[in-house]
């Protein structure tokens, strides 16, 4: 299956990241629904999988943007998993203390704001508002601000990506300006 995908045309390969992204919503929703209704064995068990789902989504979002900038695809990449695997040990209770994933989501969503924003097969208001997002999220490491602006930091989160998720599900990317980007040349390293 992985041949498969790796073979598929790029606005496939997008719009099978917009299913993924979705499976990963859908899943985390569930999670949280499962642990509000006192069953938190099951929701930790959701929450595992929909962390297992964002995963993914980043190794797909890792080679969409790589023809924009390798070294920025890779180093949001690296915040997400590493933001993943802070999440997956908080569900257990054994993540460090005082290290939050948003830590890692709020940097995340800015890069890959910013390759959007530096892309030309995405829409650009798709960049701004992951960058928005992940400022957003960057703004639960001060307790005492986040406490009044959660419900608009976590409204403002949802519709980045799920708007995202959206547009890849249902348009793609276009698909000759990801072939032109693909195919430029590399810029020298410094």
């Amino acid at each position: 299956m992985t041949e498969r995908i790796a073979d598929a045309q790029p606005r496939s390969k997008a719009k099978i990241t917009g299913v993924v992204y979705l499976l990963y919503f859908l899943t985390a929703m569930l999670g949280e629904f499962l642990v509000g209704r006192g069953l938190v064995e099951f929701g930790n068990a959701v929450n595992l999988i929909a962390f297992t789902f964002y995963i993914a989504v980043t190794v797909l979002f890792y080679h969409m943007f790589k023809p924009v900038n390798r070294n920025f695809s890779l180093l949001a990449a690296l915040f997400s998993i590493v933001g993943c695997i802070i999440g997956s040990l908080s569900v257990f209770h054994l993540a460090p203390p005082h290290i939050s994933a948003f830590l890692f989501f709020g940097p995340y969503c800015v890069l890959i704001g910013y390759l959007i924003l530096k892309s030309t097969f995405l829409p650009r208001f798709l960049g701004v508002l992951m960058v928005s997002a992940g400022l957003g999220w960057l703004i639960f490491l001060l307790p005492s601000l986040a406490d009044s602006l959660a419900n608009a930091i976590e409204a403002l989160g949802i519709l980045a990506e799920a708007s995202l998720m959206l547009w890849l599900f249902v348009m793609g990317v276009n698909e000759q300006r990801w072939r032109a980007q693909a195919n430029r040349p590399e810029p020298a390293a410094l």
